[in-house]
């Protein structure tokens, strides 16, 4: 009887003393706190009560009224109701999944950081600001400031609203986002205002519409005057951080032309910016960086780091992930079995088991074509230690591709838009910089400078961006894409010294795989003959053809209603890509349909004119267009075939000339894989 009342004594001592450490757990868990993080929210404005006067007043509502309440005075860092709608704020995961759950919720970004496209400044940058006091941003003939104009200057750091003039007519910082993730800026580290730091904002800025500034140089070198391409644009400098494309969309629906760095700055026919709705520009001379990208069947494009040796142009090659085996998913050693391997390109995981260097020898040891890597930690990985292909992409893009690769249908064809459009100068521009910074060190002097040479397609993009802005001034009725177009079909291939356009970074001829549709040129764009226009409703079209669920059209869109045309369209692009497999039965042909618009003289006969090389055939139906009117349309057939002698990369173009010496071209490739 003791040892039994012993025995129960020990009992409820251990079971108190499990109740006490249970007690004590939770109470921990109860006390920790959660992690705050920035993300910016897309809302459906459609959801806005009318009881709410704005749209930040909605917004603020939303975040009080959570069960966790967020103090909108401090967490909320901005509202949108103009390109986009919905806020950013710095939210627990809890009350982020709280407002997810809303009806009026579109999609959910977390904050990120962008880079430059120059060849100078490999680092990470939050803000693309000004040197107000450079004189390439002088009022000096300028025409006053457009009444409609709604922007404004704002006072910061070394900077005051009376800085702006009638060049310079609005400048903003948006850089609540970046000091909650690093903390307030400092004069040491960065400007808390539109003042740029770097000189990269004072440069693109300058290059685009820069007033007229005479006898400036380089330390001596390319002296002359220097001039933005638009130099009578007036010039506002916001920061916005958010995804390009879909930030870019909603710039469109509402006319405005979106113009873009390339950004394939070392790996061949790696391209940044590639949605069909922007206005996508390589630079001059490629420049090395080491990056490279993956764009999917249904054409999201993801970024990544890279240090594979070799250009290469992988596409129509399938992908695989172990989604039914936690080993093969995360690429363990020795999991994976190269019957099943061999030839693909290969999601890994991230894992605490393995690391990337490892994952890495298990694919070359089954015979991967390629691996796709993804994690957020610092990667403890040297250049030569690329067996393979690589990409290693964040968490958030990775998680994205892997859930591609289980939802991904078969396809033998998948829709894809050439890009780069076209380049421009990118290598060597001189233009404004901020001239507090030192530029170069020789001997015992520290050299700064008011005007440098920089190159990039950072570098390339303003040069769009000027021609665009005089376009829109000749054609202020045109749509974004109507000005895109008119860049494209009047763009040369053929260089000043009578060759073609070379990839200097290759040492060989280039493509419209490099150069898009070719070289800018500015003069004959204004007179384009006919254009290839694009409504807001195609590119949704061409959004419901890539397949998307209600949950990512929703996100691109920014809204909750769309209508998907019945019939199966193509995009109206003055461009063509034709990918054929190479399991596709003999003669291989491809079909696309295009219409063009009449902007030249009302009476234009114009006849079609195809190039082709080796292997391809291209044709043209009808061959002639005839047109009566200005802004009429006409559309045709170009059909492509490849055949047995055709190489794995054929080029070819289609042109349209008529009476009166208009040249439209067209570049058209074909891929055999």
């Amino acid at each position: 009887m003791t040892r039994r009342l012993n025995f129960y004594r020990h009992s409820l001592f251990v079971l108190s003393w499990l109740i006490l450490l249970l007690l004590l757990e939770i109470k921990n868990a109860m006390s920790e706190p959660e992690e705050y993080q920035t993300y910016i929210v897309h809302m459906d404005h459609s959801h806005k009560p009318a009881s709410f006067s704005t749209h930040e007043l909605w917004h603020r509502s939303t975040l009080r009224s959570l069960s966790n309440p967020v103090d909108d005075e401090e967490m909320l860092l901005y509202s949108y109701n103009h390109i986009i709608h919905g806020f950013s704020a710095r939210l627990t995961s809890s009350q982020l999944s709280e407002i997810e759950k809303s009806p009026a919720h579109l999609a959910t970004y977390k904050e990120s950081f962008g880079k430059l496209f120059t060849t100078h400044s490999p680092k990470f940058i939050g803000l693309k600001r000004i040197w107000p006091e450079s004189e390439s941003f002088s009022d000096k003939g300028m025409t006053p400031v457009p009444n409609r104009w709604k922007g404004k200057c704002e006072n910061g750091t070394a900077f005051s609203p009376s800085a702006c003039n009638k060049k310079l007519i609005g400048a903003r910082s948006f850089s609540k986002g970046i000091q909650a993730a690093l903390g307030n800026t400092t004069k040491e580290l960065d400007y808390d205002s539109p003042r740029d730091f770097d000189g990269h904002g004072t440069h693109t800025s300058s290059t685009a519409a820069g007033n007229h500034v005479p006898g400036v140089s380089h330390f001596g070198y390319a002296r002359g005057t220097a001039s933005g391409v638009a130099p009578r644009a007036h010039i506002a400098i916001p920061y916005f951080k958010d995804l390009i494309a879909i930030a870019s969309l909603s710039a469109v629906e509402k006319g405005i032309v979106v113009v873009c760095a390339a950004g394939n700055d070392g790996g061949r026919n790696t391209t940044y910016n590639g949605a069909p709705w922007i206005t996508t520009v390589g630079a001059g001379t490629l420049d090395r960086s080491f990056t490279a990208t993956i764009t999917l069947g249904n054409g999201f494009t993801f970024e990544g780091t890279s240090y594979f040796p070799e250009s290469i142009y992988i596409t129509n090659t399938p992908l695989y992930y172990g989604k039914d085996d936690a080993n093969k998913a995360i690429c363990n050693m020795g999991a994976l079995d190269s019957k099943e391997i061999a030839g693909k390109v290969v999601i890994c995981e991230n894992s605490g088991m393995i690391d990337i260097y490892d994952q890495m020898e298990e694919l070359d040891r089954v015979s991967a074509y390629a691996g796709i890597f993804y994690t957020d930690s610092s990667i403890d990985i040297d250049p030569d230690e690329y067996y393979i292909p690589s990409l290693v992409l964040p968490t958030s893009s990775g998680i994205l591709v892997k859930e591609y690769a289980v939802n991904a249908r078969p396809d033998s064809v998948n829709p894809v838009i050439l890009k780069p459009d076209v380049i421009a100068p990118g290598v060597d521009v001189l233009a404004a910089v901020a001239p507090n910074r030192v530029f170069i060190e020789t001997g015992n002097y520290n050299l700064v400078t008011d005007y440098a040479l920089y190159s990039g397609t950072s570098m390339a993009a303003p040069h769009v961006a000027g021609v665009t802005a005089l376009l829109k001034a000749v054609h202020p009725k045109w749509s974004p894409a109507a000005i895109r177009s008119a860049i494209m079909t009047t763009a040369y291939t053929i260089n000043n010294n009578g060759t073609a356009l070379s990839n200097q970074f290759l040492d060989l001829p280039g493509t419209p795989l490099d150069y898009g549709a070719g070289h800018i040129n500015p003069n004959e764009a204004m007179d384009p003959g006919l254009i290839y226009d694009i409504e807001f409703q195609d590119y949704i079209d061409f959004l419901c053809s890539l397949g998307y669920n209600d949950t990512q059209m929703r996100a691109v869109l920014r809204r909750s209603r769309w209508n998907c045309s019945q019939e199966k369209t193509e995009l109206n692009y003055p461009s063509f890509i034709a990918i054929f497999s190479k399991n596709d039965s003999f003669p291989k042909v491809m079909n696309f349909t295009r219409v063009v618009t009449n902007v030249g003289d009302d009476k234009s006969f114009y006849k079609a004119v195809a190039g082709t090389s080796s292997g391809m055939t291209i044709t043209v139906k009808p061959s002639i267009l005839t047109f009566t009117k200005k802004y009429q349309k006409q559309s045709f057939v170009v059909s492509v075939k490849s055949d047995e002698e055709a190489p794995q990369v054929a080029f070819g173009y289609v042109k349209w000339t008529d009476q009166y010496s208009h040249i439209v071209s067209s570049p058209v490739v074909v891929l055999n894989i």
